[in-house]
């Protein structure tokens, strides 16, 4: 893959991923009824989206990083019962679809690889 195509993957990751965090604590299966501060796990993601759109290498390096704690965290409530399990499951999918774009955007754009 291109250094662009892992951006746009990376891009369409990061943003499901925030997509997923405010609506799953928010409305379909908060923590507590009535919705959850646990959204706001979304805010870290934030200042990330614009360096992912513009496909800036230093954006991909410490997102690749961040990623590990959703995976991290839909690895423990993976065992939930009910709907929390299944967004646990697709957090761990969208957060390893996030850390491995990121990583290999970050690989592809190395100073030393350009050309």
């Amino acid at each position: 893959m291109n250094a662009r195509m892992l951006s746009v993957v990376s891009s369409v990751a990061l943003l499901a991923l925030i997509a997923l965090c405010v609506i799953w604590e928010g409305w379909l299966a908060p923590l507590r009824p009535g919705g959850s501060w646990m959204m706001l796990k979304a805010l870290p993601l934030l200042p990330a989206v614009f360096g992912v759109l513009r496909g800036r290498r230093y954006t991909s390096q410490w997102l690749s990083m961040l990623s590990l704690l959703y995976f991290t965290e839909g690895v423990l409530r993976a065992t939930d019962p009910g709907l929390t399990g299944v967004f646990a499951l697709v957090e761990v999918f969208l957060a390893v679809v996030l850390f491995t774009s990121t990583m290999l955007h970050a690989r592809a754009t190395a100073p030393s690889r350009a050309q």
